[in-house]
């Protein structure tokens, strides 16, 4: 039997039991379509996020209060322990020193609150930043309309703000048009000079959804701590991408000899873009793995069904398999005959479930678009292939216990069969 003549008559017999082969082919189609939307939602979270961190820069360094790996006792997990000497302005100071740091460009060191915004009737309670002059530079932020904060309001201690658009459309219903309306934050009259350009996520949540004001306004009015100089971060921007590595050494070494830290600790943590890339791309990558495995769970029982029905057509079939063998069929042949049947079963689900897979993965992306998520769905070619191998391979392997089973039928016990 050649190859050709094995795939006419699997398409016979396929096409003698449609509601049967229709049905086991849907649990192909099912695990493949769901091993391929699974695979694109993770793959399009992973992008997501490392699009959404690589936005704010390259060559963006953070520094905070705390140590990742401290002593017994001590911080631990980046937080900061009762001996820790917080960050400071004298620090943010030092590590613009173009002298002690050449590999960096701009520093902003910044203190954060919560708050609650108010404007005729409506309030919102965003992230509240007191922030340098340097600060939407350093994060890569521009404005949609009006101007970013000065020296002057920095100097003078001004009562204005910067919103995010969520804040302002929570505020005024709409983010543009609201430059010059005063609000009010805690209750204290602050007039609006800019609103953000919509970012979406970031590594510390919505940027989207936050005010900014002049450092020194927040110092004295709004967010205390308990010494006058204390910062809760310091955002670093290194000249180029490439010095990153050395800019962190540069401010590592600047802060323990201002902090005097004892060899081998340090009370605070220098953090880059990449830090935060490996370890998103680490958590989606599982997070991937994870979806896929419990889509193929699915395609395994797609499987399962093969093995099922083709065992059953060998039941059905015994006297056509007998009639065969006594008119001269070869072993090799039943068994060609009847893989053959269980791969184009897959090969056919396969096919479906890639297209349907696709359609599903392009469903939750029109979603999330509509639901203002900047979130899509990429269908991968390696999801494609592995989708497309697995069920060939799962055609295979369990065809073969059922494909063997009539290839070693006896002639006589098979004619005989009732």
């Amino acid at each position: 039997m050649t190859f050709t003549q094995a795939i006419l008559e699997a398409l016979e017999s396929l096409n003698g039991n449609k509601m049967r082969s229709g049905l086991t082919v849907l649990g192909i189609v099912i695990g493949v379509a769901a091993v391929i939307a699974m695979l694109a939602v993770g793959n399009g979270a992973q992008e997501s996020i490392t699009g959404s961190i690589s936005s704010i820069g390259t060559n963006l360094l953070f520094v905070f209060s705390g140590s990742q790996d401290g002593p017994p006792g001590g911080p631990g997990s980046g937080r900061s322990g009762n001996n820790d000497r917080p960050l400071t302005l004298g620090d943010a100071d030092a590590i613009s020193d173009p002298f002690a740091a050449p590999s960096v460009e701009l520093v902003a060191p910044v203190i954060q609150g919560n708050g609650v915004l108010t404007f005729s009737g409506e309030n919102t309670s965003p992230t509240i930043s007191g922030v340098p002059p340097t600060y939407f530079p350093v994060r890569n932020m521009e404005l949609a309309e009006g101007e970013p904060i000065n020296e002057e309001h920095l100097l003078g201690r001004m009562s204005v703000v910067i919103l995010g658009p969520e804040t302002a459309i929570a505020l005024f219903g709409h983010a543009d048009g609201v430059v010059g309306e005063t609000i009010r934050i805690e209750g204290q009259p602050f007039r609006v000079i800019g609103v953000l350009v919509a970012k979406g996520g970031g590594a510390f949540g919505s940027e989207d959804d936050s005010a900014y004001i002049p450092f020194t306004t927040a110092q004295a009015r709004l967010i205390k701590r308990s010494s006058r100089d204390q910062v809760d971060v310091i955002f670093v921007q290194a000249t180029t991408a490439e010095s990153v590595p050395q800019a962190a050494e540069e401010i590592s070494n600047i802060i323990r000899t201002r902090h005097r830290t004892p060899i081998g600790y340090d009370d605070f943590t220098v953090f880059t873009q990449q830090d935060f890339l490996s370890t998103f791309e680490t958590i989606t990558g599982v997070l991937t793995i994870f979806l896929g495995g419990i889509a193929g769970i699915s395609l395994l029982v797609g499987g399962i069904g093969i093995m099922n029905i083709m065992l059953v057509s060998v039941t059905e079939r015994t006297r056509e398999i007998g009639l065969r063998k006594a008119l001269g069929a070869r072993k090799r042949d039943i068994l060609l005959q009847f893989l053959t049947e269980s791969s184009l079963l897959s090969l056919i689900g396969g096919i479906i479930g890639i297209l349907f897979g696709w359609f599903i993965a392009f469903v939750v992306g029109r979603v999330a678009i509509a639901t203002g998520n900047n979130f899509v769905p990429v269908v991968g070619t390696d999801a494609i292939i592995l989708s497309t191998s697995f069920s060939a391979i799962i055609g295979l392997f369990f065809g073969i216990y059922p494909a063997s089973r009539a290839a070693n039928l006896e002639p006589v016990e098979a004619l005989r069969y009732e």
